[in-house]
């Protein structure tokens, strides 16, 4: 672990590789699990004033699921609010699966068009990246969550250099801020000069 500006970092996010390989895991990520994506107070209620715009993308067991659950779902194990999940399937209640089987966001398929400003909810821009707190917020800590369903993309991640932190940039720098993202470059082993590993 590493401290990088408040926030406790895990060193897998420097050693492990990781660039998503879709056509290979067809997006099992917003299928298998026990519980939707975990999701912000403030996601919450923007999903809840965008889903008018959101749902004509929304397949029927999808709205289906959204009217028995609401745009969010507590889940007890969890211990967090997440994105409701279809009884079918039990895949997110925003998937969509498209010609080649692959499963695909509307939410962020929204945003692509042009049609809403949020782009999809950070812990799912995050993956594999998984942020955890304490109760009171004191602290946060950056994990890898390492999947067997995403084998593919940590060899895609080692055949191109890509380490976790590296893959989720976009998602960081949206979370956290440039700044914050230029310490995590700092932080990298492969680029120290120094055995310095905390940055305030």
């Amino acid at each position: 672990m590493v401290i990088v500006n408040g926030k406790i970092v895990s060193s897998r996010l420097f050693s492990e590789t990781f660039s998503c390989a879709i056509e290979h895991c067809k997006g099992a990520c917003c299928i298998e699990g026990d519980s939707g994506a975990p999701l912000e107070p403030e996601e919450r209620d923007t999903l809840e004033n965008l889903l008018p715009i959101i749902w004509p993308r929304i397949p029927t067991e999808g709205q289906n699921a959204i009217r028995e659950q609401g745009v969010s779902q507590w889940y007890e194990e969890a211990e967090e609010y997440g994105t409701p999940l279809r009884r079918e399937d039990q895949a997110c209640a925003f998937v969509r699966i498209d010609d080649k089987g692959i499963a695909q966001c509307t939410i962020e398929e929204a945003w692509q068009a042009g049609d809403i400003p949020f782009r999809k909810p950070i812990s799912c821009h995050l993956y594999p990246i998984r942020i955890e707190s304490n109760e009171e917020k004191s602290f946060e800590a950056l994990n890898y969550e390492e999947w067997d369903i995403c084998s593919a993309a940590c060899s895609a991640g080692e055949q191109r250099g890509v380490r976790v932190y590296e893959f989720a940039k976009d998602a960081l720098i949206r979370k956290y801020g440039l700044e914050f993202y230029s310490a995590l470059e700092a932080a990298d082993p492969r680029t120290q000069k120094t055995n310095t590993t905390v940055f305030e």
